[in-house]
């Protein structure tokens, strides 16, 4: 699958990434992860911590896929708001589903730190801003909600928006407990500790070409003709997950970004917080830890790769237009990155996570959505579970049968 096209930044912040071999034996495994992105990282982190045996393989190299095209945002909030996740899921459910974000935030900087990973990990506060006056009302709604649930939230008036930013918006919610990170430096940095440290093997330039079910196991094939066994598989190849099953909850559409050369400052961006709005699609805005701006949105559906590669020069000049809008006082801004990317969603919200009858003894890791690497860290702690006792408590909230109106905790 053709997932990218442009100059990528974050592969030019590890210029000499780890490398690992491609599989050149039949080898045998308690489980197979596929796919080197933060997935499949996160998924290792949690079963290596439980001493499994696992392997991992790519078919590119590490952080190569989506991971390389990240937005490197980590929120409580989701595209999905909780009034609509408390409307669609139930109050528990859609309640839970936020707690859950908010915890992997943390979580992810947790493992940072455990780890000693340098993943440009920094907790960043956040302004969710009413795109027009009509978004006013429904807003309000989101932010009493939040905070009546315990979320680090306030509400600021234009005024109070105008005195801290240098643009004008008729409303937002100010959150705490964001935060942002490099994701090509977490799923190559994961890997090459989960690898020295606790013995996962790695094997890239590796691509799996097809898969037979055994009642007690799976045999995996790969291009070069050896054979993987495994007891179960974590599948964590993003996107391209739907080549082995088009899921009806799943959308691909493309999705754009800019990162700008590194600035001295940034007058008029209080605490350099995230910034996103209430349209849809909606335009987010995040600094970098070498003091780029990066911004990104305006997507499209369509998921064709001419017609999305076709637009980035237009959309790089749209994207520059909108954080000149915002942010006047910064000068002259040149885009030395630019990319178009496919991006995933689904129609309901919520990623997909768990198993699908048709593919015994494999769990998938899926974390579909403007909030993917949180859910990543949601799909590893799940699965790793599933795998270990054969539950989870909040395995039910992502499963791939859920109901589009009411999930049941039975």
């Amino acid at each position: 699958m053709d997932l990218f096209t442009g100059k990528l930044l974050w592969p030019d912040t590890l210029p000499q990434p780890p490398q690992y071999p491609s599989l050149e034996e039949d080898i045998t495994c308690d489980v197979l992860i596929i796919g080197g992105g933060v997935a499949g990282a996160l998924c290792g982190y949690y079963l290596m911590k439980q001493g499994v045996n696992a392997v991992l393989v790519d078919k590119r190299s590490i952080g190569a896929g989506t991971t390389a095209a990240n937005s490197g945002i980590l929120q409580c909030s989701n595209d999905k708001s909780l009034t609509s996740c408390i409307h669609s899921f139930g109050e528990q459910n859609g309640v839970r589903f936020y707690q859950l974000c908010r915890d992997a935030v943390n979580e992810l900087g947790r493992i940072c730190a455990e780890l000693d990973l340098d993943a440009e990990y920094l907790k960043r506060s956040c302004l969710y801003v009413a795109s027009q006056e009509n978004d006013l009302a429904s807003l309000r709604k989101e932010y009493e909600l939040l905070h009546r649930y315990g979320f680090s939230v306030s509400y600021w008036e234009e005024e109070q928006i105008s005195r801290s930013f240098s643009f004008h918006k008729p409303g937002a919610i100010y959150s705490e407990g964001d935060a942002v990170f490099n994701p090509y430096k977490l799923a190559n940095g994961l890997i090459e500790i989960l690898s020295r440290k606790f013995g996962l093997r790695v094997y890239t330039d590796t691509e799996i070409r097809s898969h037979v079910a055994y009642e007690n196991h799976l045999v995996f094939h790969t291009r070069t003709r050896r054979t993987i066994t495994a007891a179960k598989a974590v599948i964590a190849t993003g996107y391209e997950a739907q080549m082995m099953k088009r899921n009806p909850n799943a959308m691909l559409e493309s999705t754009f970004a800019v990162a700008t050369q590194r600035l001295k400052a940034f007058p008029g961006w209080y605490e350099q917080c995230l910034i996103w709005e209430t349209a849809r699609p909606y335009l987010y805005i995040r600094t970098t830890a070498d003091n780029r701006i990066i911004i990104g949105g305006m997507d499209e559906a369509t998921a064709n790769a001419q017609e999305r590669d076709a637009m980035l020069l237009r959309k790089k000049e749209l994207l520059l237009a909108e954080t000149i809008k915002l942010f006047p006082e910064l000068g002259r801004l040149q885009a030395e990155y630019s990319w178009s990317a496919t991006f995933g969603s689904t129609h309901d919200g919520l990623p997909l996570i768990g198993t699908q009858e048709e593919f015994p003894h494999c769990y998938f890791a899926l974390g579909y959505g403007g909030n993917g690497t949180v859910y990543c860290t949601i799909a590893g702690q799940i699965i790793s579970s599933l795998i270990a006792s054969g539950s989870h408590p909040d395995a039910h909230l992502f499963r791939f049968d859920r109901p589009s109106r009411q999930l049941s905790y039975s």
